[in-house]
């Protein structure tokens, strides 16, 4: 598909045909600009406030900046769920710098965020506000003790993260107890990300935060902010436990953009760039050589890694210009690159999406995405990163090989029409509950009382702490109350973004820290042997110590990539439903999975030969979770013409695409979930294909997938039929995660298992 060039985005579309035939851009979706739509609040703003705005330029606001602003001003928790550059923000920071400015009785506010880069940028702008009376000032893991001391005795706005509220400040709510007794308002920014394990764990957070606020006479309303997602005002309420009200017509004005899908195996000519690394690769390079401010979005840490090393490689000119930014850097790495990125000094940087997130980066031209990032909500919100200024921009996504991406490359409308995905948390997730229960008690006693925190979860949840020895009970008349029982501080040892808790250092002998990764990911990634990437520079991993939360690594030359090898085995420990999905069983309940990494594999890294295989003796890991499963009865196997050798490859190779193709129906991606499929499961007495989620105690994903089985097999089935290869690819039944190195494998026979199936004829795929 030709793109003819014309103003106003002649040179975006100039950059973009020089690098790409037409035949590898499969698709383009012109979105016209928009002018802007104001509205009025319900009662104008105190006069040096008004005048402050006019001072920034604001002379007006638009309308859904208008409706939320009067909802914030009337106590009612509100989400605001528009696009990108829309101005979310000033819809808190109006009633926040009123509230901190009221002269009668002065307020505070607390403003969370995901990620500490987001709280830094955001704290220029609400100084702006109320100069005098607003005093802001972030508060994070990286903020000194002289500087902690100050923030605590003299802002009244605190930007902060989730691990700031859960480690440094409700431990310690005495010495913020001012602060907490005029608390007004809580802000948590990108509602978007607080899904799944993390989703979960923060709205355990801010049920503790609301009960130490209640303790000092306050009871804050909420606010969220957050991209584009299904039934945002349902899972802002599910995290905070309070009626939320939802603002989500988006009045603000738009430039012109355009979208391209880029299909990389259709690319042209000798030396064609036939992966999604190597387009993402030139196109990043010709667009910053061109005069283009770039962010390119990778779906992994290795991924930004390898591009940032290539740009590097193939186009000296442009070192210095082009960096990496992603989680795992030292604080000092992050904040260089932020500043730089700010500034306008750099040209293109390869991100994972911790700068997907709502940071403002102003006059940025064109966004990258290397494959489809596993939501419609996080496409636009990478996408929405260029453009903030209303100038023409440009999004391209650049197809990996995944299942999802093939299915959008033969769907791309959908793209553009389809309703955003939910984002599902679980409350009663017992891995999550006792941790914060522990860290309640340590904060104040738990009573009966905080049933109006956690409900029937507050009764089982302290029983089992008792019997632990993790809580102690007193009785005073008929009041009985729980205690901490144990040394030090209980949220020391809980981690909010997953169920494992700490990190395992990445450091060279000497000591000195290269970075970090989750422990949950530490055998994988850092075994022994294994090459690990960080700032585009190989290391090879010397020793990995468990109990020492250590990995130590020497540099490399980096010719090799590793693959490690796990070994699973599950059972199926309680069956809550069952059904049918065309011939076949499904079931829902709960998962105890014990795998271990036994080896790994070594590869060449421009070839992918295989070089050597190597044991490995690491300690197994056990998991209990909730899956979902089918089971296949000996008919259909007989019908799809299976023998006993086909079998393992058919039904693995259904497990593969149908786990690629679940993000169509819930915000996950393959590191949420895991699958095991076998030819007989002695707890089904049947071959069984069983997607487990990824995390203790299950983050409600395994509850979506079973009730939209039907839809997803469907999808399944499309994507493999559809597949222009022979006997199986990355696009539709290999997965770059299988711990059985995609073996074995059978596409034909997949294909057969679910024709023979009996799926009900295809509905929309759409929940």
């Amino acid at each position: 598909m030709a793109l003819v060039a014309h103003d106003p985005s002649d040179s975006l579309l100039r950059a973009l045909n020089a690098r790409l035939n037409a035949d590898a851009i499969v698709h383009v979706e012109r979105l016209a600009g928009r002018g802007a739509v104001f509205g009025e609040l319900d009662r104008p703003l105190p006069h040096w406030l008004g005048s402050q705005l006019t001072n920034l330029g604001i002379e007006a606001l638009w309308s859904h900046q208008a409706e939320a602003v009067s909802l914030i001003r009337d106590r009612h928790s509100t989400v605001i769920a528009t696009g990108t550059g829309s101005g979310k923000s000033l819809c808190y920071q109006i009633p926040i710098a009123e509230a901190v400015g009221d002269p009668i009785k002065p307020a505070t506010a607390l403003a969370i965020y995901p990620t500490k880069a987001l709280a830094q940028d955001q704290l220029s702008s609400f100084s702006q506000l109320a100069p005098g009376n607003l005093i802001a000032a972030t508060y994070d893991g990286d903020t000194d003790a002289a500087t902690r001391n100050w923030v605590r005795q003299n802002a009244n706005v605190v930007l902060t993260n989730p691990e700031m509220i859960h480690f440094g400040l409700l431990p310690f709510h005495e010495r913020w107890a001012t602060f907490f007794m005029r608390l007004r308002y809580v802000v948590i920014d990108e509602l978007h990300v607080l899904r799944g394990m993390f989703g979960t764990h923060v709205g355990h957070l801010l049920r503790r935060l609301r009960r130490i606020c209640e303790s000092y006479g306050s009871s804050p309303t909420f606010v969220f902010s957050s991209a584009t997602i299904g039934s945002p005002g349902q899972l802002a309420s599910e995290l905070c436990g309070l009626e939320v009200q939802e603002v989500s017509n988006d009045a603000s004005p738009k430039g012109e953009r355009l979208v391209a899908l880029v299909d990389p195996t259709l690319t042209e000519g000798p030396r064609a760039a036939r992966s999604a690394n190597q387009v993402t690769t030139n196109l990043v390079s010709e667009l910053v050589r061109s005069g283009h401010r770039t962010l390119a979005f990778c779906r992994s840490r290795a991924g930004s890694e390898v591009i940032a090393a290539e740009v590097a490689r193939r186009h000296p000119d442009l070192a210095g210009k082009v960096r990496t930014y992603r989680g795992g850097y030292l604080a000092a790495e992050r904040r260089e690159i932020e500043a730089q990125l700010f500034s306008g000094q750099l040209g293109g940087v390869i991100a994972t999406n911790a700068l997907e997130l709502g940071i403002d980066v102003g006059g940025l031209d064109a966004c990258v995405l290397n494959g489809f990032p596993g939501t419609i909500a996080s496409m636009w919100q990478q996408i929405g990163r260029s453009g903030r200024e209303g100038q023409p921009s440009l999004g391209v996504l650049v197809a990996g090989e995944d299942q999802l991406d093939r299915y959008y490359l033969q769907h791309p409308d959908e793209l553009f029409t389809r309703k955003p995905e939910r984002a599902v948390v679980n409350l009663a997730n017992p891995y999550v509950v006792d941790p914060h229960l522990r860290c309640g008690a340590y904060e104040k006693p738990l009573s009966h009382h905080d049933e109006i925190w956690w409900g029937d979860n507050l009764e089982d949840g302290v029983r089992r702490l008792v019997l632990n020895d993790d809580l102690r009970l007193r009785s005073r008349g008929d009041r009985i109350r729980a205690y901490w029982s144990g040394r030090g501080r209980p949220s020391a040892g809980v981690g909010l973004r997953s169920a494992f808790g700490t990190e395992v250092r990445i450091a060279f002998d000497d000591g000195t820290l290269v970075g970090t990764v989750e422990r949950s990911r530490a055998c994988d990634l850092v075994h022994p042997g294994a090459s690990y990437l960080h700032q585009g520079r190989p290391y090879r991993v010397v020793s990995l110590d468990l109990d020492d939360g250590a990995a130590i690594v020497e540099p490399d030359d980096g010719t090799e990539y590793t693959m490690a090898r796990t070994t699973i085995e599950l059972r199926i420990t309680s069956v809550d439903k069952t059904a049918k999905v065309g011939e076949l069983g499904s079931g829902l309940g709960t998962v105890e999975v014990t795998s271990a990494v036994t080896g790994y594999q070594r590869r060449e890294v421009l070839t992918g030969k295989i070089l050597g295989h190597e044991d490995l003796d690491l300690p197994p890991s056990e998991l209990i979770t909730r899956g979902y499963w089918w089971t296949i009865p000996q008919e259909i196997l007989d019908s799809a013409g299976l023998n006993e050798q086909q079998i393992p490859g058919a039904l693995h190779g259904t497990e593969h695409a149908a786990i690629g193709i679940l993000p169509l129906f819930t915000i996950c991606d393959r590191s949420d979930v895991g699958g095991v499929s076998t030819a007989l499961l002695a707890d089904t007495n049947a071959p069984t294909i069983v997607i487990y989620d990824g995390h203790p105690g299950g983050a409600g994903i395994a509850e979506l997938g079973f009730e939209f089985a039907t839809r997803q097999l469907q999808a399944t089935l499309e994507v493999l039929e559809r597949c222009r290869c022979k006997d199986g690819c990355p696009s539709c039944v290999q997965s770059p995660k299988c711990g059985n190195w995609n073996e074995p494998l059978d596409k034909r026979g997949a294909i057969a298992l679910l024709l023979a199936a009996n799926l009900p004829t295809q509905r929309s795929l759409w929940p």
